[in-house]
């Protein structure tokens, strides 16, 4: 059963990453569910220690930025509100 889930993402990496998709005949939503499916197949010690196949790296380029920024319901819904103006 497909469950819903929402990210953000930076816009250069979302627009290589739909032309990778595409280029593949794969969807974003499916190529997304595969990298977490090799991600957490095996038990990491930390985030470098997952072994991601070179065709990832054709769809991002520079350093991965981690936020831990928590934010309420009510900011989210307000920020989405907003986007929508």
């Amino acid at each position: 059963m497909d469950t819903k889930v929402t990210l953000s993402f930076d816009a250069e990496v979302i627009r290589k990453a739909k032309a990778f998709a595409e280029k593949h005949n794969i969807s974003l939503s499916r190529l997304t569910e595969f990298l977490y499916k090799k991600m957490t197949e095996s038990s990491y010690k930390s985030l470098e220690d997952i072994e991601i196949s070179d065709w990832v790296h054709t769809v991002a380029e520079g350093d991965v930025k981690y936020t831990s920024k928590t934010r309420s319901r009510k900011d989210l819904r307000s920020e989405y509100l907003d986007s929508k103006k």
